[in-house]
């Protein structure tokens, strides 16, 4: 919490206040007693004028007579003051909080953000399906689904709910079943719809997408190239999404050996990507790094090289010192000084990987063994 000092905090329940200090200080106080807990009094200021939240003094209706309890309704949102120690032994907070009022900007910059995020043009339960779905709670989106497949009068309504269920089945995993939901989607749209339509063309990608991960690359390619055609005929020559058929093309050529296609298609996918993404865009270093990744295995190190530079500058700028995507990149870079017998370089970027997995990864994980197998391998070149 000390790290967003300054931010904003919601309760997402309805929260029991008191006006009286020393009884919500004895609450905190007993946390404070447990040496996995930290105690924490909120001291909180409202000015009722300027927000609409909903918050009672509930006094009169409480079990607890002799609280002095004042009510606030759920998610209610405050933004965070002062944050000090009480004890001297980091046990126990006090943190200052206000009441965010209707006009404040953070507040609605965030509730903007969220709305957009949240599907703002499903409606009623096919929205609620999306958002449990984003929010992998697989089983509960599964249940909502299929009583709208229940509630479905005609069979253009029935496809777009095959496809959210091809949706669920394919990131758990279950890819036979996926594939069962998006064919029955795919039959509907192919005699409902025209055959440059975009729904087409994105139920083309997720089969492709499901045999890719099943390890069918012919039939991966033929799907993610249905798709392509579709794209192609009705995106702008410049759309993220003409963009990511190019890609996943490049993709399946990449896992095949045909490393010269491969390319092609990275290309063209970086192309778009440098025309629609901002400079320092994380996709953007995916591409770089995935270039790279054919320069490398086409044994052309300088290419690589240059291209693996690329993907860490966009990374160190746009992601946190430790995240294990630029443990990858060091890594990376690493291998390619390597197999150009500079081991010093390469010993440099493999403990820069090492020290980032340390932080991020547990000791167990196959990615930190790597890791450290490259430094110990170099170090013995040196």
């Amino acid at each position: 919490m000390t790290k967003t000092k300054g931010g904003l905090l919601s309760f997402n329940n309805f929260l029991s206040t008191s006006k009286n200090r020393n009884i919500s200080i004895n609450f905190a106080q007993q946390a404070a007693t447990n040496p996995d807990l930290v105690g924490i009094l909120f001291v909180m200021s409202v000015n009722s004028t300027y927000s609409t939240t909903p918050f009672a003094a509930v006094t009169d209706v409480s079990y607890f007579h002799t609280e002095d309890e004042v009510l606030f309704s759920m998610h209610t949102i405050f933004r965070i003051g002062d944050i000090k120690s009480m004890d001297g032994n980091n046990q126990l907070y006090q943190v200052n909080l206000s009441l965010t009022n209707d006009n404040d900007q953070d507040l609605r910059a965030l509730t903007d953000q969220i709305r957009e995020e949240t599907f703002p043009n499903s409606r009623g339960w096919y929205r609620l399906g999306q958002l449990l779905f984003k929010m992998a709670q697989f089983n509960k989106a599964q249940e909502i689904y299929e009583v709208l497949l229940l509630q479905a009068t005609n069979e253009s309504e029935k496809a777009p709910i095959y496809h959210r269920l091809g949706s669920l089945k394919d990131d758990q995993g279950e890819y036979p079943e996926a594939l069962t939901y998006y064919e029955r989607s795919l039959a509907i749209y192919e005699k409902t719809l025209p055959s440059n339509h975009l729904n087409l063309g994105h139920i083309y990608n997720d089969i492709g997408a499901v045999y890719y991960n099943m390890g069918d690359y012919p039939e991966a390619l033929s799907y993610y190239e249905k798709d392509l055609v579709i794209s192609q005929q009705s995106l702008p020559s410049n759309h993220r999404n003409l963009g990511a058929s190019y890609y996943n093309i490049g993709m399946v050529y990449y896992s095949m050996g045909d490393y010269s296609k491969a390319l092609s298609y990275y290309e063209k996918a970086l192309a778009i990507q440098q025309q629609s993404l901002p400079s320092n865009h994380p996709d953007l270093g995916a591409s770089y790094n995935n270039i790279g990744m054919v320069y490398y295995n086409m044994g052309d190190y300088p290419k690589a090289l240059s291209y693996y530079e690329k993907d860490l500058t966009i990374l160190q700028q746009s992601l946190p010192s430790n995240h294990p995507r630029l443990a990858l990149s060091y890594n990376n870079i690493g291998l390619v000084y390597e197999y150009m017998g500079n081991y010093s370089k390469a010993h440099s970027f493999y403990e820069r990987a090492v020290q980032i997995t340390q932080q991020s990864l547990p000791t167990n994980h196959p990615n930190f063994k790597i890791c450290r197998e490259n430094v110990e391998r170099t170090k013995k070149k040196l």
